[in-house]
């Protein structure tokens, strides 16, 4: 059966569905001989696949997925950057063997992020089409009021994006001495997000974990353990916050508005 050439390079373990979208478009990848264009198929029982010259491995691999708390000061990448000492997150599992990471987050926050050899889970689980949930805590200087909270909900322009952050849910959970304690559900990942929108809303980010991903939780593991995932968890991780549908629905109010309006013009 044919399937997208970036699909199967994902499954080959040459990178994420998007590298491997940017590989093709750099004229590294070949089917039975030609160069293969952006959306191209192919049956890996029958076509012969090239990336850099050498065929594409897809023997059948047992699948890895495995749950690690990450520390503050480790970074979310494979290799550290050039003249940086600090510890990257796979450091800290000793599994052989191409990992794809779910759910990175920046240096200065911890908490639950996933590795795993399964392109196909963690394309469904990371692509911003799909709006897989994350969910945070998080602690900030300063008490939000309800304004501030329904405006952070709604979304924040962020010029750097030049566009509107999606619908989230933020709930306060505590509040003393000048601090809140918040719990941010989101279902898109533009980097460093929380703590940027914070800041614009005058309540900048003194703490902020990861405490879930779908439904699955970063439980009792302390800062740099890790453990692999049983089936329950697996379910768990693929299974968004139950106000997803609120959020999507939320996210398609401004279109339906924009349809209106074009509706009473015609």
């Amino acid at each position: 059966m044919k399937e997208r050439v970036q699909k199967l390079m994902a499954q080959a373990n040459i990178g994420s569905r998007r590298e491997c979208e940017e590989l093709i478009r750099q004229g590294r990848v070949k089917i039975n001989g030609a160069v293969a264009e952006l959306g191209a198929k192919a049956d890996p029982q029958r076509d012969v696949i090239e990336f850099d010259g050498l065929a594409l491995k897809l023997e059948n691999q047992q699948k890895v997925y495995i749950a690690v708390h990450k520390p503050i000061n480790v970074l979310s990448t494979d290799a550290p950057h050039k003249k940086d000492p600090r510890r990257t997150v796979r450091d800290l599992v000793p599994v052989e063997g191409h990992l794809f990471m779910i759910g990175r987050l920046d240096a200065e926050s911890s908490g639950l992020m996933v590795l795993t050899n399964d392109g196909d889970l963690a394309n469904r689980l990371t692509h911003p089409r799909y709006r897989h949930t994350k969910t945070y805590r998080v602690t900030v200087y300063g008490l939000p009021d309800p304004a501030t909270i329904r405006q952070w909900e709604e979304g924040v322009f962020l010029p750097e994006e030049s566009s509107k952050t999606a619908p989230c849910s933020v709930l306060i959970k505590k509040a003393d001495k000048g601090l809140t304690v918040l719990e941010v559900v989101l279902t898109e990942g533009k980097k460093r997000q929380i703590r940027r929108v914070a800041a614009m809303l005058g309540f900048p980010v003194r703490h902020l974990t990861r405490t879930h991903i779908g439904q699955l939780a970063l439980g009792t593991m302390s800062p740099g353990e890790w453990r692999e995932l049983s089936q329950d968890d697996l379910q768990a991780l693929r299974t968004p916050h139950p106000i997803v549908r609120k959020l999507r629905a939320a996210s398609r109010k401004p279109n339906r508005r924009k349809r209106q309006g074009q509706n009473d013009r015609k």
